[in-house]
C-alpha cells in the first residue's frame, strides 16, 4: 500500500551567508554552493580583472571539440567593452525559454546596443497574446525591432541587415538551428550564441553539474554545440536550469502558489530533499549580455545559465508559502507506488538536478543576484494582481495521487 510522508510548516530558517559549505549540519532547504573549483573573481563586472593565472577554456562535450589541444584562455586587465553591438535575437514561441529572449533585449537596449527579436511564427497568433509576447511593445518603446517568421526564411526575412552577434534561443536540434547558423556564417555575424540546455548533463553522484561533465552524446542540443564550435571563430554555449521572472509563461513558482493559496498539499515526488537551481530571468540576460559585451573572453565556452544558490523541492514549497504569507502541507509519495507519471504531476524533476555557474563567474566575471525568499516575495504580488488567486484550476491528478495516499483533502 502506498504511504505519505506528511510535513507541516509556515516558516523556514536558512543557512547563514558565512557558512561554510562544508558545515556538519548545512540547512536542507536553501544550500550554499558546493566548490570543486578555485572561486571566482571578487571584483565587479565594471571593475577590471587582473589575474596572473590562465583560467581553462571550458570545451563543450567534455573536451571532444577540441580534443587535440587544451587550449587556456589567460585573462589579464579584462574590462567591459564600451563597444555598441548590433544582436539579433532568434526567439522561441513557446515553453520557458521564451522570457530569456525578452530579459535580454531589454538589457541591451538599455546598455546603447541595437536590438532586433527575431520570433518564430506569426505576430497574429494566440501565443503572441499571451506573457511575454503580449510585452514586446516595451521592447519597441526601448528602440529595439521586432519581426515574426519561420527561422528556415531568415536570410528573406532580414534580407541586406548586418549583425555582430546573433543568439538562437529557439532551436534544440542541429535541423532548427542549421539554417540561423548558415545564414549567420554566410551573413560575416562574428558572434554566434546558443541557448542549450543543463538537461543534457548525465545524472551524476556528485552533485553539482559543473561545465566539462559528462553530457548525453545524443541530446540534440550537444549536436548543436558541436556545430556552432565547428563554424564559427567566435561562439559560447548556455545551459539554463530552472527560472522565475515576470513575463514567464511556464509554470514554476506557480504551481506552488496555486496549491498554497487554496489550502492544498503541496504534493512532492520522493524525499523533498532533491537538490535544483531556481534563476530569476535577469541573472540569465546579465550573463548573456556580458558574453556579448566581451566576446573574445566569452569565445569557446560553455556556460551553466543558472543562479549560485541550490535549493530543495521541500525548500521550494516552504519558500513560497512564506511569499504567500500562508502555511503549507507538504505530502511526499512514490510516483510508482501510486501508479502516475510524476513529470506530469510536478513542475521539477524528481531526481538532483543542480549545476553551478562556475565558468561564467571565473572567466566573466559575473556575479548572481537571484535571491529566492525576496524574488518569490514580487512573484506572489505578480501572482495575486493577475487574479490567478481566484482562478477556478482543477486538480485532477493531485486528487488521484490523495487517494491513493487515503490522504484527505478539505472541500
Amino acid at each position: 500500500m502506498a504511504t505519505a510522508t506528511i510535513a507541516s510548516s509556515s516558516s523556514l530558517r536558512f543557512a547563514s551567508s558565512s557558512a561554510s559549505p562544508n558545515s556538519s549540519s548545512p540547512s536542507p532547504h536553501y544550500l550554499l554552493p558546493l566548490h570543486r573549483l578555485s572561486s571566482p573573481p571578487s571584483s565587479s563586472v565594471s571593475a577590471t580583472l587582473s589575474s596572473r593565472s590562465s583560467i581553462s577554456s571550458i570545451s563543450p562535450l567534455n573536451h571532444s571539440v577540441n580534443a587535440s589541444t587544451s587550449r587556456r584562455v589567460s585573462i589579464s586587465a579584462f574590462t567591459v567593452k564600451s563597444e555598441k553591438k548590433k544582436v539579433l535575437i532568434v526567439n522561441t514561441n513557446s515553453g520557458g525559454h521564451a522570457v530569456i529572449g525578452f530579459y535580454l533585449a531589454k538589457e541591451l537596449l538599455g546598455s546603447g546596443h541595437q536590438v532586433t527579436i527575431f520570433t518564430v511564427g506569426e505576430e497574429t497568433s494566440d501565443k503572441m497574446k499571451k506573457p511575454p509576447f503580449n510585452r514586446f511593445s516595451e521592447i519597441v518603446n526601448a528602440g529595439g525591432k521586432t519581426v515574426w517568421g519561420d527561422p528556415a526564411d531568415i536570410g528573406k526575412v532580414l534580407d541586406g541587415v548586418a549583425f555582430d552577434t546573433v543568439l538562437d534561443n529557439n532551436g534544440k536540434d542541429i535541423d532548427a538551428v542549421r539554417p540561423v547558423a548558415d545564414w549567420a556564417k554566410s551573413s560575416g555575424v562574428k558572434q554566434f550564441l546558443f541557448i542549450s540546455s543543463a538537461g543534457i548533463y548525465k545524472p551524476t553522484d556528485e552533485p553539482p553539474h559543473v561545465e566539462g561533465d559528462v553530457v548525453k552524446a545524443d541530446a540534440g542540443h550537444v549536436g548543436v554545440e558541436k556545430y556552432i564550435s565547428e563554424t564559427f571563430g567566435s561562439w559560447a554555449s548556455f545551459r539554463p536550469q530552472y527560472m522565475i521572472g515576470s513575463g514567464n509563461n511556464k509554470d514554476c513558482e506557480e504551481w506552488f502558489f496555486d496549491r498554497i493559496v487554496r489550502g492544498r498539499p503541496v504534493l512532492i515526488p520522493g524525499s523533498g530533499y532533491q537538490l535544483t537551481n531556481i534563476a530569476h530571468v535577469r541573472d540569465l540576460s546579465s550573463m548573456l549580455a556580458l558574453a556579448i559585451e566581451n566576446a573574445d573572453a566569452a569565445n569557446g565556452n560553455i556556460f551553466n545559465c543558472v543562479s549560485d544558490r541550490a535549493v530543495t523541492l521541500d525548500g521550494m514549497a516552504k519558500l513560497c508559502a512564506k511569499a504567500a504569507g500562508l502555511p503549507v502541507e507538504i505530502v511526499h509519495y512514490d510516483p510508482k507506488a501510486v501508479g502516475v507519471d510524476a513529470k506530469k504531476a510536478f513542475p521539477f524533476r524528481n531526481m538532483h538536478f543542480y549545476a553551478e555557474p562556475r565558468a561564467a563567474q571565473e572567466i566573466l566575471g559575473w556575479k548572481a543576484t537571484t535571491n529566492l525568499p525576496e524574488d518569490l516575495k514580487e512573484r506572489y504580488e505578480e501572482y495575486v494582481k493577475i487574479g490567478r488567486d481566484k482562478k477556478e484550476i482543477k486538480f485532477e491528478l493531485d486528487d488521484k495521487i490523495l487517494e491513493s495516499l487515503k490522504v484527505p483533502v478539505a472541500a
